[in-house]
């Protein structure tokens, strides 16, 4: 199994935090995202990891194995960058990761473990986490609802719990012939739309065309830092004794 780490972009709403670095290199206890992600990653027998840089992407040699630029990442999003990986999708199988999460080795196992041949995780007890992020958790949250096992409706803004069975968190399993699919789509794209195009209006157009998008539950285990108010809450988070101890189960 190998990984892709999608770091191309700044996250500008990090303020200073980022003026002279990747989003991915925000420190979270006492050090990067990345590391935390490439640790997970490793615990978890992934053997290859690949990231996609953008902004200031020279800050991150020496991180995994091997380095993509995305040329476009001022202009584009994490799907551009996603792209940038074509040549290593169609080798074997691979956990994409968001650059500005930090999660549990066995969410990573989760996915490796599962039977699609593409597959997200989402956390079903999503809530309480953004209930500690945002006044109103419905704000920020998207619909998830899946049916046996696979995601029948994902992105769109409600305003009704039930809508919500749980949140994308930013790693996902892609095969090489589930990549094909997804590929030929994106080719299919103007350059105006694929640059426009986010993660999860992917997934949703992908599952109009027929694409089988595997959901893996989780309950817990991860975090976002998109703001230096996430950052300043997950710092203690991360800082348990109980986050630690199960950190690379």
């Amino acid at each position: 199994m190998q990984a892709i780490i999608l770091a191309a972009g700044r996250g500008s709403r990090l303020g200073s935090m980022t003026k002279d670095k990747p989003k991915p290199l925000t420190e979270l206890a006492g050090k990067p995202l990345l590391e935390w992600q490439i640790s997970s990653l490793k615990t978890a027998s992934v053997k290859h990891i690949t990231l996609i840089g953008g902004y200031q992407s020279h800050h991150l040699l020496g991180y995994g194995d091997n380095m993509i630029e995305n040329p476009n990442w001022q202009t584009s999003n994490m799907v551009r960058s996603l792209l940038c990986g074509d040549e290593v999708l169609c080798q074997a199988p691979t956990i994409i990761s968001y650059g500005d999460i930090a999660y549990q080795s066995k969410i990573v196992s989760a996915l490796m473990n599962c039977h699609h041949e593409f597959a997200i995780s989402y956390d079903v007890a999503w809530h309480a986490l953004w209930a500690e992020r945002f006044d109103d958790p419905l704000s920020d949250a998207e619909t998830f609802i899946q049916q046996q096992g696979l995601v029948t409706e994902i992105g769109n803004k409600t305003d009704q719990l039930n809508d919500i069975q749980g949140q994308y968190m930013g790693l996902m399993l892609i095969t090489p012939p589930a990549w094909q699919r997804i590929k030929r789509y994106l080719l299919s794209l103007s350059e105006n739309k694929l640059n426009l195009l986010d993660m999860t209006t992917l997934i949703s157009k992908l599952i109009t065309i027929g694409v089988q998008v595997g959901a893996v539950a989780i309950d817990g285990g991860w975090v976002e830092v998109d703001t230096p108010t996430d950052a300043a809450l997950y710092e203690a988070k991360v800082k348990l004794p109980s986050w630690h101890h199960n950190w690379q189960d």
